[in-house]
């Protein structure tokens, strides 16, 4: 099948270069399919994927899917189980996208019953990232980038950020739901002098992270650790301690990590108690750290000025439009250095 990727309407075909959707993209679609007006489709080798951003309801987005005419698409979509929520589509929700399904929807929404604040810590979280790639990128001078637990792209993505710095700079991104990188290759593209690579991998194996990453990257040279808001998914401090150990120990000195972890410190004593009666019902998998227990995967590491802080404190951005209190942002953030 030819590769072809298709934008929104109006927007030219990044292969072809007709107006979309152009006739490569109308011949793989049905008639009742060309009436929706997705905002994008993706031919890459021999898989289709779509993604109706103008449509809120996951369903369509399923129902396009047994409308591809290709098999292929099947050995993808199997690996989805829209009927159980995923971090990364309900991060999606919070921030406002439209990549995500019904469950993901009412697991955010379950969430934000017991901290209301949740789309407003999503998007302080987003901007620590952009906040601490530009200052590992521009005051550190690192060029490469290992971002684990990378969600569904938005504005001001990892390589975004650093290629503006440094157009050379190379990134691999790390995700366990297959929804995030089929939108990861259809829409995170590299600067000509850079690179930018996808893996379909777990936190929970690093090793192999290691080994496939080091593709692109070269590990005798300093890297940025990305760990934003993946980690605390891990309910075991210690097998987390592990893994973020490993992952440390194979990189160079002047490598940086980058890491958030949600927290109930900052929270009043009644929004504690509310996280604390979500995990113990099964509605939050969100497992939060102390400061002392978040500071625990900086050990032997010099942290950058200002340490550990609430993501909104960590090196704001005056002219930002938002600026979180540490209730509402109830996550630490910190930079370190190898």
């Amino acid at each position: 099948m030819t590769e072809h990727v298709g934008r929104r309407p109006g927007w030219d075909c990044a292969v072809c270069g007709r107006a979309w959707p152009c006739a490569p993209a109308k011949a793989e679609l049905t008639a009742e399919h060309r009436g929706q007006q997705p905002a994008l489709v993706v031919f890459l080798g021999s898989c289709m994927l779509a993604a109706i951003d103008d449509c809120v309801e996951g369903d369509l987005f399923e129902r396009f899917l047994g409308w591809a005419s290709h098999d292929p698409i099947r050995t993808v979509t199997d690996k989805f189980d829209t009927g159980v929520a995923h971090p990364a589509r309900r991060y999606n929700y919070w921030l406002g996208g439209k990549d995500n399904f019904a469950a993901d929807r009412e697991s955010g929404d379950l969430l934000a019953q017991s901290y209301p604040a949740a789309r407003i810590a999503a998007r302080a979280n987003r901007a620590f990232l952009g906040r601490a790639v530009r200052y590992v990128a521009s005051e550190a001078g690192v060029r490469q980038f290992l971002d684990i637990g990378t969600g569904l792209p938005t504005a001001d993505n990892t390589h975004e950020v650093a290629q503006r710095v440094a157009p050379s700079s190379k990134i691999v991104y790390v995700d366990n739901d297959p929804m995030v990188m089929a939108h990861a290759r259809a829409l995170l593209t590299s600067t000509p002098s850079g690179e930018t690579r996808y893996l379909e991998e777990d936190l929970r194996h690093p090793a192999k992270i290691l080994s496939s990453a080091s593709s692109v990257l070269d590990f005798s040279q300093p890297v940025g650790l990305i760990l934003v808001a993946v980690v605390h998914f891990l309910p075991s401090q210690d097998e987390s301690l592990s893994i973020v150990e490993s992952l440390l120990d194979a990189l160079a000195p002047g490598s940086h990590l980058i890491a958030t972890m949600a927290t109930t410190d900052l929270l009043t004593p009644s929004l504690r108690a509310n996280w604390d009666e979500s995990l113990r019902t099964g509605r939050s998998d969100v497992y939060p750290r102390t400061r002392d227990e978040f500071a625990a995967y900086f050990s032997g590491l010099s942290l950058v000025s200002p340490g550990i802080t609430p993501v909104a404190d960590w090196r704001p951005d005056p002219d930002a439009d938002e600026h979180p209190t540490p209730v509402e942002a109830s996550i630490f953030g910190a930079v370190g250095r190898k």
